[in-house]
């Protein structure tokens, strides 16, 4: 019998600091999959992602070269429930294979960190041995995407089409707080990397 990795899903919100974790966690031994990074691929011309976008919302959303405009694509869904439900129905089924593929090339002994802001709305995290939840306060979301050059009209609709974080943090096994300033982040996910080797060990 296949003795599978401890597996770890790891989410957040907008600006909520969970692709920082997701390094932090990586430089102190976890194996990583950037679900985000791995959509890039997809959406490259001639990537299934691409072919499957490029079905259901048409020429409006390709790049001169035949890769998804993802800006573009961000404008057809946020404000379209049932569009962003096709979207999702398309795309994660290959999220899902590409992580199955990537776990199949890891030791038991692993923790595999799978960084996806999806996990609670999808129900996905139900998959995972343990759910960790990077959280911060709403208000802190919308000033740190905004300092990064997000409109705050983008930014407001962004949060709007994710399940807060307070929902997120009341499922998680293991939490991060990145509510305070930049430099606590790094001691705070260290506390919580024992945390997760312990969990994993007991599982």
């Amino acid at each position: 019998m296949t003795v599978r990795p401890c597996t770890v899903g790891l989410t957040g919100g907008l600006a909520s600091g969970k692709s920082t974790a997701a390094e932090l966690l990586e430089r102190l031994g976890a194996e990583v999959f950037d679900c985000d990074r791995h959509v890039h691929e997809l959406y490259r011309p001639g990537g299934a992602g691409a072919r499957d976008v490029a079905y259901l919302f048409g020429d409006r959303c390709l790049t001169p070269d035949g890769g998804i405009d993802r800006d573009a694509l961000a404008e057809i869904v946020l404000g379209d429930p049932a569009a962003r439900r096709r979207l999702e129905g398309a795309i994660h089924p290959l999220v899902r294979d590409g992580v199955e593929s990537w776990l199949t090339t890891l030791g038991p002994r692993s923790v595999a960190v799978v960084e996806a802001a999806l996990l609670v709305e999808t129900g996905s995290w139900r998959g995972y041995d343990l759910l960790v939840v990077v959280w911060c306060e709403p208000v802190q979301q919308l000033e740190r995407a905004v300092a990064r050059g997000v409109s705050i009209e983008r930014a407001r609709a962004l949060l709007a089409a994710q399940l807060p974080l307070a929902d997120k943090r009341e499922l998680a096994q293991v939490v991060i707080d990145n509510s305070h300033a930049l430099g606590d982040l790094e001691p705070e996910v260290e506390r919580a990397w024992k945390e997760i080797l312990g969990r994993c060990r007991s599982r």
